[in-house]
């Protein structure tokens, strides 16, 4: 055909015209067929023949027409030398994949002895089983007993090598499917022997692309502008893939992020045009995964490619090489021109609707100038803005000092309630990842803002949206693993000095949420006190003043939010949940104290007096708590004085109408035991008084406990409400007897609930 296409239409050539060669050609034939022992072979492209390659594709056909038969002279040629050898031709087809294994064994390597193929048996095993055990992580085919004799019948190669090479790189208009397939070979057999490769096979990623001989014998076959792809992203030692293994010891371990990249290159580059392009993760893994390595290493080092590679596509579960950087590359420039204020403003917006979760502070204030924070009481959260770290027992760390600024003054006015602040401040290490994800995501923000002026086809745009949306989880979810440090002002003795305590909190649950249950369980933020505790501590300050039985309901709130060493309560509920239950509690002559409605400083007398039962607590410059000796003193000589009214000795007062004594307010009704004697000699005497008291008892059904209840609370106790002045107290009482005594599940889940309910003198008795 070569020579033939080359004559033309002028007839004295020596050599004879183009119509001569054909009748040599079928004079040939004839005469080979008629002769003994004789053969003729007749090689012609295998593009003019499409039934002879099948999967090659028509434009595939045509390339190799215009390079192979050199145009319509060539093409002329060649349908006249098939119809002049046509009558006694036997075809034959150019050698399938599983021939192709054997030609490349034998011209390559020498035959296997015993022990080869004992070897041979035994990996072909080996791999049959990894494909077994994991099927989900690779390919069907693969599982089937026939793979095992394919892998049989190409060792030392695996199948999956040739598979791509026959299949993929054969499309390629100058690859030839024997001779090319062999020469490629013969350059990674030489390499790799060189290296002392120690691979069981000899794989899509034992390719060694970094070698020179190899490179060129793939470069030949594709356009310039693969060279610069297979620099950076695919094999070499400044290649990505390299770097990435140098970075993670894992990976690095078994080289797997440069076994990927050139698995996906051996599978993607021939191809990169099609539409049905690269390589499913299956396949990546089954070109890579040895007997006796992790799997999830080289979907790991996939994961890592895909994220840094300028030139690697993705989609669903596909990848491939092409020679046009992805949007990735786009993404890594824009993200390296943002600057350090717009990326801390992005971090900023992403904290204020973590100022909208309080947790169990009353506030938290988002990202503050010293002057925003007001002064007040209530205990609050301080989240401080990105610029300012924190590491732990850094004395001198941004947030140390900004949380020392804040807690020192408002403005150009000292602070007064500095024990209400507390600050959260992110670690100064992992800040630097999380400005490099904010980056990211503005990046990618950016891109599809602007798909239309960079005109994104719809796999980039698609590629853009998924990434947007990974990297803006990325962010939401590295701000708690980034604010970890809640700063805390200290100070154990009130004659000492204030310290700073760095506590490392867990923001799974939240920033605030996260710092307010830490601070609860250290006991640097309290959100519910007990009365007993707080007598505790009035008695450590002191509190009381000297010379004075009582203090003042409002000093005390403003001495717990002033002062450093004072426990740290919530807000001014807490103390008032406090002192509720110190007036109530029935121990609180010996254990707590007592409440007042005011104190009457000319009279030296307390109005609204109670003790040892519950009252209505008021936070005000009025109200005061008692020392309970006081008021046990109190309440005697109030005793006292209303006693003689009654009994008619006047030397305590003078009677009033309603059974009172002038200048004594006897709306306190506790008498303190062992006062219950008369006086001899005196006259008692009743006066005439209205009913001023109510009391039964009754006895439920356990069963109907809530019907019971209610009828109770419908029929008697809503009219006793009714009554003008009236105080309606219900006390319930639980009596239980048990035959054969009380599991301990038992008791922990009554004493637990009975606890939660505020049940008083609640226990079990033997």
């Amino acid at each position: 055909m070569a020579y033939a296409r080359q004559l033309h239409e002028d007839k004295e050539l020596p050599a004879g015209t183009f119509e001569t060669q054909f009748t040599f050609a079928q004079t040939l034939s004839e005469s080979a067929k008629a002769a003994n022992n004789t053969l003729l072979v007749v090689s012609i492209p295998a593009s003019t023949n499409p039934t002879q390659t099948p999967g090659h594709n028509p434009r595939r056909d045509l390339e190799v027409n215009d390079i192979e038969v050199g145009g319509t002279r060539g093409q002329e040629a060649v349908d006249k030398l098939k119809n002049a050898v046509g009558r006694v031709e036997a075809s034959w087809r150019p050698a399938s994949p599983d021939e192709g294994f054997e030609i490349v064994r034998r011209r390559l390597f020498q035959p296997l002895s015993a022990d080869q193929s004992a070897l041979q048996d035994a990996v072909a095993r080996s791999f049959s089983e990894l494909y077994q055990s994991q099927q989900q992580e690779f390919p069907p085919d693969c599982r089937e007993g026939d793979y095992e004799r394919r892998m049989k019948l190409a060792y030392p190669i695996h199948p999956e090598l040739f598979d791509r090479l026959y299949q993929d790189w054969s499309t390629l208009p100058k690859f030839q499917r024997t001779r090319g397939v062999l020469r490629l070979m013969a350059t990674v057999i030489h390499s790799l022997w060189e290296r002392n490769d120690s691979s069981l096979l000899i794989m899509p990623s034992s390719v060694p692309i970094d070698d020179t001989q190899v490179q060129q014998e793939l470069t030949r076959y594709m356009p310039d502008d693969w060279a610069p792809v297979i620099n950076k992203d695919v094999d070499g030692g400044n290649s990505l893939p390299v770097g990435i293994d140098r970075e993670n010891a894992n990976l690095g371990r078994y080289s797997a992020t440069r076994r990927v990249s050139r698995t996906i290159y051996m599978g993607s580059a021939p191809t990169f045009r099609l539409t049905n392009k690269g390589l499913d993760e299956r396949q990546v893994k089954l070109g890579c995964v040895q007997p006796g390595e992790t799997v999830a290493t080289f979907g790991d080092a996939l994961r890592r490619l895909t994220d840094k590679a300028t030139y690697l596509y993705a989609d669903s579960s596909r990848y491939w090489f092409s020679t046009q950087p992805t949007v990735t590359r786009m993404a890594d420039d824009r993200a390296s021109q943002y600057s350090l204020e717009v990326v801390e403003e992005e971090i900023k917006k992403r904290l204020k609707p973590e100022s909208s979760a309080r947790g169990d502070f009353s506030k938290v204030h988002h990202c503050p100038a010293p002057t925003d924070i007001p002064d007040e009481r209530e205990t609050r959260l301080v989240l401080l803005a990105p610029d300012f770290p924190h590491a732990n027992k850094d004395n001198e760390s941004p947030a140390r000092k900004e949380a020392a600024s804040i807690l020192d003054t408002r403005g150009n006015s000292p602070r007064i309630y500095k024990n209400s602040l507390v600050f959260l401040a992110p670690d100064s290490n992992r800040l630097k990842d999380l400005i490099e994800a904010t980056r990211r995501y503005l990046a990618w923000e950016s891109i599809l803002r602007d798909k239309d002026t960079l005109n994104l086809d719809t796999f980039q745009t698609n590629q853009a949206t998924g990434q947007k949306k990974s990297s803006n989880e990325t962010v939401d979810s590295r701000i708690p693993e980034t604010y970890i440090w809640c700063i805390v002002p200290v100070q154990s003795d009130p004659r000492g000095t204030m310290e700073w305590r760095d506590i490392k909190i867990n923001g799974k649950d939240g920033l605030a949420q996260g710092a307010s249950k830490k601070l609860i369980s250290e006991e640097l933020l309290i959100t519910r006190f007990a009365g007993t505790r707080l007598r505790m501590e009035m008695d450590r300050i002191p509190l009381w003043k000297e010379g004075e039985d009582h203090v003042s309901t409002k000093s005390l709130l403003d001495d717990f939010s002033r002062y450093i060493y004072m426990p740290r309560l919530r807000d001014e509920d807490v103390l008032t949940a406090a002192m509720s239950d110190g007036t109530a509690s029935l121990n609180w002559v010996s254990e707590t104290f007592a409440y007042a409605d005011s104190y009457d400083a000319k009279n030296k007398q307390y109005r609204g007096l109670m003790g040892g039962k519950a009252a209505r607590i008021i936070i005000d410059t009025n109200s005061v708590l008692v020392r309970s000796d006081a008021a046990v003193k109190h309440l005697q000589e109030a005793e006292e004085a209303r006693r003689k009214v009654v009994t008619g000795d006047g030397s305590g007062g003078t009677s009033t109408g309603s059974g009172e004594t002038a200048g004594t307010d006897t709306s306190i009704s506790i008498t303190p035991p062992g006062n219950t004697s008369k006086k001899p000699g005196t006259t008692t005497v009743t006066p005439k008084r209205e009913i001023q008291r109510f009391h039964a008892t009754t006895e439920l059904d356990p069963t109907r406990l809530a019907r019971d209840a209610g009828q109770i609370a419908q029929e008697i106790i809503t009219h006793l409400s009714d009554i003008v002045g009236s105080d309606v107290r219900v006390t319930l009482t639980i009596e239980a007897d048990f035959d054969r005594g009380v599991p301990d599940n038992k008791v922990r889940i009554i004493n637990e609930n009975c606890s939660a309910l505020k049940f008083k003198n609640a226990d079990f008795e033997s």
